[in-house]
């Protein structure tokens, strides 16, 4: 499976233009959005049929910028655009499990709740990729001058379920930035794409 991911688009022309041409030259199953399209809700509309007009499936969730409501609506208006926030999607052996929002916070107490009855529900033969908004903590994702700022609720839901592939953002300055825990990749894609192929 062939995925093109990007986060923190913020209605970038240049990044949309980027990976428009990476969708068109590498052909990828899905496009896997991490949030933060748009400037505080600002060119979400524009950025979405933009990239919806690739005809390419494309699974997404809200970052800081966008509220869930609006990316459910936005997915309701986009025949290729799939919301993954608090929600899973399955394909083939891959099952996708997404909890957007936030990017500020040290512990998701909601978050918690959801992964709870997510672990409790999702068939363990089926390979998991976690898409978040927020940087894993204690990662060289979430690393800044002041310390490791990322979320240990999303920390610890890694370390129990071992995804193979872990996706977030909201850190710019850790655009194309990986690091693993154990046998979980954890990549955060940039704002123009990254193609990541798994088995």
């Amino acid at each position: 499976m062939k995925l093109l991911a990007f986060t923190d688009v913020h209605q970038n022309k240049k990044a949309l233009l980027n990976i428009k041409e990476k969708a068109r030259r590498e052909k990828p199953d899905f496009l896997v959005c991490c949030g933060d399209l748009s400037i505080f809700g600002n060119g979400l509309e524009e950025s979405a049929k933009f990239l919806n007009n690739l005809n390419i499936k494309t699974l997404i969730i809200p970052g800081n910028h966008e509220t869930p409501e609006e990316i459910k609506e936005l997915c309701l208006e986009n025949k290729n655009f799939i919301n993954i926030h608090q929600g899973a999607y399955e394909y083939h052996n891959y099952i996708f499990f997404g909890w957007g929002t936030g990017g500020f916070s040290s512990r998701e107490e909601k978050f918690e709740r959801i992964a709870k009855q997510f672990k409790k529900s999702y068939e363990k033969t089926k390979k998991l990729i976690f898409i978040t908004h927020a940087p894993i903590y204690n990662t060289k994702l979430d690393h800044l001058s002041m310390g490791h700022r990322g979320c240990k609720s999303t920390r610890e839901f890694v370390e129990e379920t071992n995804p193979v592939l872990v996706l977030c953002g909201h850190f710019h300055e850790k655009f194309r930035k990986q690091d693993k825990i154990g046998k979980t990749l954890i990549v955060n894609p940039g704002d123009d794409g990254m193609i990541i192929e798994l088995p």
